[in-house]
């Protein structure tokens, strides 16, 4: 066992910045090369800071620990706040990051496996993405 805290202070850039709009901050939690293990980071958005869409090959849950955020899919889009989940399952059209007017922090915690951006997953309504964000329950 070992004891993990997410610390902005301790986090970089996204490695990849043309995948988000933005600043994006990545703290990373665990460390593997093994796909069956879990991968854990926490993901800073500075206010209006998001992800482009995209598609992970295994289930993803994301645990917001401060601020409001956004995940949008193409169906939906809701709002998150500290305590609060969202569960995206594998291979599911999806965003996310903080409001236009506040900062996020969510841990993503998922198993290893490719991740699709685009080109291969398309933007569809990306200016209006958080038109009619609902509350989560």
């Amino acid at each position: 066992m070992r004891s993990i805290q997410a610390w902005r202070a301790l986090a970089s850039p996204a490695p990849q910045p043309e995948r988000f709009r933005g600043l994006v901050l990545f703290h990373t939690l665990t460390e593997t090369d093994d796909p069956s293990d879990l991968e854990i980071l926490a993901v800073f958005f500075d206010a209006g800071a998001r992800t482009l869409p995209h598609a992970h090959a295994t289930a993803q849950l994301l645990y917001f620990l401060e601020g409001e955020g956004i995940v949008g899919t193409e169906e939906e889009r809701t709002l998150f706040r500290a305590g609060q989940m969202a569960f995206i399952p594998p291979g599911e059209w999806h965003w996310r990051g903080g409001t236009p007017a506040t900062a996020a922090c969510h841990l993503s915690i998922r198993p290893g496996g490719p991740t699709s951006w685009p080109p291969e997953v398309p933007i569809l309504d990306w200016e209006t993405y958080t038109a009619g964000a609902g509350t989560s329950p």
